[in-house]
């Protein structure tokens, strides 16, 4: 399972990557939103919720999880690396998803074209960089 989350977390940042410079883009060149800008959104959307149900499966059959269950909150809040695999990362992540799902929620209700590219570049782009500050980069794959 670990190994299905590590591949998805690939194609979860690329997505993300593409939606943000897409709707960077577009906002300069003051395009049109198109379908094809809706579905990379969407696909990017879809892409980290399955990454966040792969991602739970995995935190609770994972040692990170047994270690912190034997050693408690409090000293797993000592230890760096504990810290980030059982509580940084999931919830940063977790916060992350939340804004993907506000950034496309939100163009959704959106009339103009303008507006609904900021908002998948704020929303879209502010979790990129939440995910990217907090991927365990050295437990990756």
């Amino acid at each position: 399972m670990k190994t299905v989350h590590s591949i998805l977390a690939a194609f979860v940042i690329i997505a993300i990557a593409m939606v943000v410079f897409n709707a960077v883009m577009s906002l300069k060149r003051e395009e049109k939103f198109k379908a094809g800008d809706r579905k990379l959104g969407l696909v990017a959307l879809i892409l980290t919720h399955i990454q966040l149900l792969t991602g739970l499966v995995t935190y609770y059959i994972s040692p990170w999880y047994q270690t912190l269950k034997n050693v408690g909150m409090g000293k797993a809040m000592k230890d760096a690396e504990l810290r980030l695999m059982t509580v940084e990362h999931p919830l940063t992540m977790i916060v992350a998803i939340v804004l993907i799902t506000i950034g496309w929620s939100r163009h959704k209700k959106l009339a103009e074209d303008q507006a609904k590219f900021k908002s998948f570049a704020i929303f879209y782009g502010i979790a990129f960089v939440l995910i990217l500050s907090r991927i365990p980069w050295a437990q990756w794959i």
